[in-house]
């Protein structure tokens, strides 16, 4: 099947990889090079850098809403068009192009999570199991009718990293059996149930800001999420301090002192009071610092019980 290919960060690697192991990939679309991290200069995505290693061509549009990308995709002449977190909204138009439509690989159990920040929600949200839905693709965002789904537990330390890093190989392979499926004639196409719609917006940096009153559960959740961006924060003997991982100790009602509070100091972790239960610390980064396991901050740190960590104000 010959198949244009819309995808930008690592999540859609594997997806792309996989197809064109068996189909034609016609052309790759990916985002604009833009700055990342501290660097001022534009880097190319992860969807382009693998698409260049493999000889694959590269489009790169400025504009997708004129009459230009339109006429650009018609003259590939795709059956399908495949979508993997590419970032950008596509009008009516432009998906009207291939004759067998669009299949997007979205790395949540819809209706659950629409929107732009699946995997970390699911995290925050505490869920227990998630997966990858394909689904054909419509204006409405995350809303077509689902041709198959994956489920795979969630570890209970596992972070949006570890987490992306999973579905993006099991989205590739339920990608493939879904273009097997439409090339037969046999995808089945199953209305989502709006009633259990669930939806999420940008993830933004001030959601690591950790408050210490939160549930150990909560901050536990949060951890996870924010890494590895934009990593959880506190505040701990004045100076910014990442926590990169936790564990959870325990979720119950405790008094026993403020919330921050060292309460343990162990060899590998150290054990903190919060709003509702005991969370320890197993990997902590300070300001202008490599990151630590607790055992190695422990030894530089000195950490006494009573001293307390603080939140970012």
């Amino acid at each position: 099947m010959r198949i244009v290919f819309f995808g930008t960060p690592s999540l859609a690697v594997p997806t792309l990889a996989a197809l064109s192991e068996s189909h034609t990939i016609a052309a790759v679309i990916t985002q604009p090079d833009r700055p990342r991290g501290r660097s001022s200069k534009p880097e190319p995505s992860e969807v382009k850098q693998w698409a260049v290693a493999h000889g694959l061509t590269v489009d790169q549009p400025q504009r997708i809403h004129d009459g230009s990308f339109e006429a650009s995709l018609k003259a590939l002449e795709p059956d399908l068009c495949v979508v993997a977190a590419y970032g950008r909204l596509l009008r009516q138009a432009v998906l009207d192009v291939p004759p067998l439509g669009w299949l997007n690989m979205h790395p949540s159990l819809l209706p659950r999570w629409r929107g732009p920040s699946p995997i970390q929600s699911a995290l925050l949200y505490g869920d227990v199991v998630t997966g990858v839905t394909i689904m054909r693709m419509v204006l409405e965002m995350d809303a077509g009718n689902i041709v198959l789904q994956e489920e795979t537990p969630i570890g209970a330390e596992e972070t949006a990293g570890e987490l992306t890093d999973r579905l993006a190989v099991l989205g590739a392979d339920a990608m493939v059996r879904a273009v097997d499926l439409i090339a037969s004639g046999t995808a089945p196409d199953i209305v989502q149930d709006v009633s259990r719609v669930t939806t999420t917006t940008l993830f933004e940096k001030k959601y690591g800001n950790m408050v210490w009153a939160a549930s150990a559960s909560a901050l536990h959740n949060q951890v996870r999420a924010c890494n590895p961006w934009p990593m959880a924060q506190c505040r701990f003997r004045g100076q910014l301090c990442r926590i990169l991982r936790t564990r959870l100790i325990s979720d119950s009602e405790e008094k026993d002192a403020a919330p921050g509070t060292v309460l343990e100091v162990h060899k590998d972790h150290v054990v903190l009071a919060t709003g509702k239960g005991k969370l320890a610390l197993l990997q902590l980064q300070m300001a202008g610092k490599k990151p630590l396991d607790a055992a190695d901050f422990l030894r530089g740190a000195h950490l006494t019980v009573g001293e307390r960590f603080e939140d970012v104000h």
